[in-house]
């Protein structure tokens, strides 16, 4: 195990916080619901390819940005993390809210027209979930003291796993997890597990620095 590029127990810390995140109904996933249901399978597959290919645009960003970071100010990296454990609380807080209201986390993106690849790429570029996952979830996971580059590549490939397989899923069964989220009674449960989750996360990436 020691030459795995990150330490199992925070692989795994990570492993879980992604699953929720990469479940949750936000506009990538929302779009893939939108792009199944209008334009069928096969564009919404092709929607998930130009999803993540945006996403692997945001992580060699952060290559290059969290290396100069944690080159010239490790203080302030890890300061940085303390405040990434403190969004995963605010994530879950917040969709302990949401269960709480019976509402829905995020709305469903209208259709458009035009390539489900670019389409697909520009909702991911401009996602406001994936700028605050580069910034705020990502950094508690890196280990100052192991390469970082090793450790954004294992982090990418299980990212884009995970998406890969959430979006996909969204966009092929479209129409009956459009139904789903409809009721209210399944999104309370649903977000009240989102929040749970995160709120344990929050607890062990703060603990662990």
């Amino acid at each position: 195990m020691n030459s795995f590029p990150v330490e199992p127990s925070r692989f795994g810390v990570f492993l879980g916080v992604m699953v929720v995140l990469a479940a949750t109904p936000g506009p990538a996933n929302l779009y893939s619901i939108a792009t199944g249901l209008h334009k069928g399978k096969r564009a919404a597959l092709t929607g998930v390819i130009g999803m993540n290919a945006a996403t692997l645009v945001w992580f060699a960003a952060a290559a290059l940005g969290l290396g100069a970071l944690v080159a010239a100010a490790p203080a302030l990296f890890r300061l940085l993390t303390v405040a990434g454990g403190l969004y995963v609380a605010y994530l879950g807080a917040r969709a302990l809210m949401a269960a709480a209201r019976g509402g829905a986390m995020s709305e469903a993106l209208a259709e458009r027209s035009g390539s489900p690849f670019l389409q697909g790429f520009a909702v991911q570029i401009a996602n406001p979930k994936a700028m605050l996952f580069f910034s705020a979830v990502l950094p508690p996971f890196l280990d100052l003291n192991r390469p970082i580059g090793p450790q954004l590549i294992v982090f990418a490939a299980a990212t884009i796993g995970l998406d890969v397989t959430t979006m996909s899923a969204y966009g092929l069964f479209g129409s009956s997890l459009a139904t789903r989220l409809a009721s209210e009674r399944f999104r309370r449960g649903f977000n009240l597990f989102v929040g749970l989750i995160l709120l344990l996360a929050a607890i062990l990436i703060i603990t662990h620095h």
